[in-house]
């Protein structure tokens, strides 16, 4: 269930984007839109909606960046290059992350204190986290800690770093393997990576990824094609 309180106010003294990628949110978008701290730009990539969804989200005041070719990876790059801000901000568009946790990260980044904060997911109420997607995301975090040497246990979408510097990571990946790619890059860069514990609310619409069985293979398979690339540029 969206709960109905209000966020937070950001206290950085940074300009910040919010990458928001979405495909069919029509119903998750007010609720989201309404959580992105104020001073902070909604950048709403639609990636072939057929619900309105773009519509919706322009009404509410966001930017809406379109990206025709369909993929996870491909709709946050988008929103990457985008972006105009110092510090951008990853966040899935289906109510099931609230974007006014990103407040604590971005002060992190914009402090000097971290370059990448991450949020682990802590599933809240039934239907949250299909056992199926965790298993999976479990097993790749374990892989992700053996190429990586970081200590992270979850490769969830919330995650904050500067924008300069998410450029720099020269990504590829185009669908599900974004995330970590991202992630193994900034490790190979020396990045300061951390993770911090969110809840992790159950969405509004089915899942396009961890949905299905057959959605959360796809998302490891990608995965693990990131990992046995080595990062290679």
């Amino acid at each position: 269930m969206i709960p109905p309180d209000s966020p937070p106010a950001p206290s950085p003294a940074v300009s910040v984007d919010v990458v928001l990628p979405c495909l069919d949110e029509a119903a998750a978008l007010p609720w989201v839109l309404s959580r992105i701290p104020a001073g902070w730009r909604a950048v709403v990539v639609d990636n072939g909606s057929t619900d309105g969804s773009a519509g919706i989200a322009r009404s509410l005041g966001a930017t809406v960046v379109s990206e025709a070719r369909r993929g996870f990876g491909a709709a946050c790059h988008a929103g990457l290059t985008a972006s105009t801000a110092d510090i951008v901000c990853f966040c899935d568009c289906d109510a099931s992350l609230d974007p006014a946790l990103l407040v604590p990260f971005v002060g992190r980044v914009a402090r000097g204190e971290a370059d990448l904060v991450l949020g682990r997911r802590r599933p809240q109420g039934r239907g949250a986290w299909p056992p199926h997607a965790r298993a999976g995301n479990v097993a790749l975090a374990r892989m992700m800690r053996r190429r990586t040497g970081l200590r992270l246990h979850d490769l969830g979408p919330l995650r904050a770093a500067r924008r300069t510097d998410l450029l720099s990571l020269a990504l590829t990946d185009r669908r599900s393997g974004y995330p970590l790619q991202m992630v193994v890059r900034a490790a190979d860069a020396g990045w300061r990576v951390e993770e911090r514990d969110v809840p992790y609310l159950p969405r509004e619409g089915k899942s396009k990824v961890t949905g299905t069985w057959r959605g959360t293979w796809h998302a490891v398979r990608d995965m693990r094609s990131v990992l046995a690339q080595g990062a290679a540029r």
